[in-house]
């Protein structure tokens, strides 16, 4: 393991969070996580009373909460924001406030604590739709949306405010798939997995649109590799973190493989043909980064947790999906 020992991660207690911070503490980790835990206090049953894990229940615009919180971190994992767009234009201000106002003290106070370590999830959605096959690091940026404008805006704000002293890196991760502790069922393959299921059969809308996935243990595992690369090779470096462009159609047919021949498929046009494609060549060129696990291997994993009991109400509890969740909570 590298220098780092204590890790602080923020939205420690959501989707990647709560796969995340069980797997920094098996890898020998101090973790503190700071979450408001809006979508349940459940997410760490299995290591709420661990002797590395430290729980601050609290909010990242707090920046007397930062300043008492962060020093003695020796890294930042950054996954906190308001997440997905529609959650974010449920409240735009409140998005702001959020994923981008708060950003600079977060960085300031990390710098200002002498973090070594300051790793940045960003989103790949910050390219907005592009014509070429392959979406490199090196191509404009055109979000599309406030939530991948903003998006775009920290990681200028991260290396404008970093400091010589602090290592950053931003990943810009395609999109996640597979269960976590804090799952969400409104992402493309946990959708498509959970109607398959649920009601035997998937709607596709469009189909022809390309999405970007990546498993979210291959995910958790870029996090934890991120705190062991060597400072010269990630310093002030943006790497895209996703490898399976598919077609929704393509994914559908995947799902339909691992739930069963029984589940029907239903295609209807959409008005929504955005489609996204990135490239991963630079992060495993550079970083030797590859994936372990594939679409399939998120679906059968889903698949077992319904077996198991461990997703019920998948259409009716709402802790499963962010929008509606922020419209509960009414979060200000």
């Amino acid at each position: 393991m590298s220098d780092t020992k204590t890790v602080y991660v923020t939205g420690g207690a959501g989707y990647v969070g709560s796969a995340l911070v069980p797997a920094l503490l098996e890898h020998g980790y101090n973790v503190r996580v700071l979450d408001l835990f809006i979508f349940g206090g459940h997410v760490f049953q299995t290591v709420k009373d661990h002797p590395r894990l430290e729980i601050i229940k609290g909010d990242l615009r707090d920046i007397a909460l930062l300043k008492k919180s962060i020093p003695g971190s020796d890294a930042v994992i950054h996954l906190a924001c308001i997440s997905n767009d529609p959650s974010f234009e449920l409240n735009p201000d409140l998005g702001k406030s959020i994923n981008y106002d708060a950003f600079f003290d977060l960085v300031r106070v990390s710098r200002d604590a002498r973090v070594s370590r300051f790793i940045y999830a960003s989103s790949s959605s910050v390219y907005g739709i592009k014509d070429t096959p392959d979406v490199t690091e090196d191509l404009p940026l055109e979000p599309l949306t406030d939530y991948s404008k903003y998006k775009a805006m920290c990681e200028n704000v991260l290396l404008q405010e970093c400091g010589p002293e602090m290592t950053t890196l931003i990943l810009r991760p395609a999109t996640v798939c597979g269960w976590s502790p804090r799952l969400r069922l409104d992402l493309t393959v946990n959708i498509l997995t959970n109607h398959a299921v649920t009601n035997k059969k998937i709607t596709v809308f469009g189909g022809a649109q390309m999405r970007p996935n990546i498993h979210i243990s291959d995910m958790v595992n870029a996090y934890i590799c991120s705190l062991n690369w060597p400072a010269e090779k990630i310093n002030k470096k943006t790497f895209n973190v996703g490898y399976y462009n598919f077609r929704v159609s393509e994914i559908a047919e995947m799902v339909k493989q691992e739930v069963g021949t029984h589940v029907t498929i239903t295609t209807t046009p959409t008005d929504d043909n955005r489609s996204y494609h990135i490239s991963s060549e630079k992060i495993r060129a550079e970083l030797g980064f590859v994936p372990s696990h594939s679409i399939k291997d998120a679906v059968r994993d889903l698949v077992t947790a319904f077996g198991a009991g461990k997703i019920p109400n998948p259409m009716t509890d709402i802790s499963y999906y962010n929008i509606k969740t922020m419209q509960a909570v009414n979060l200000k």
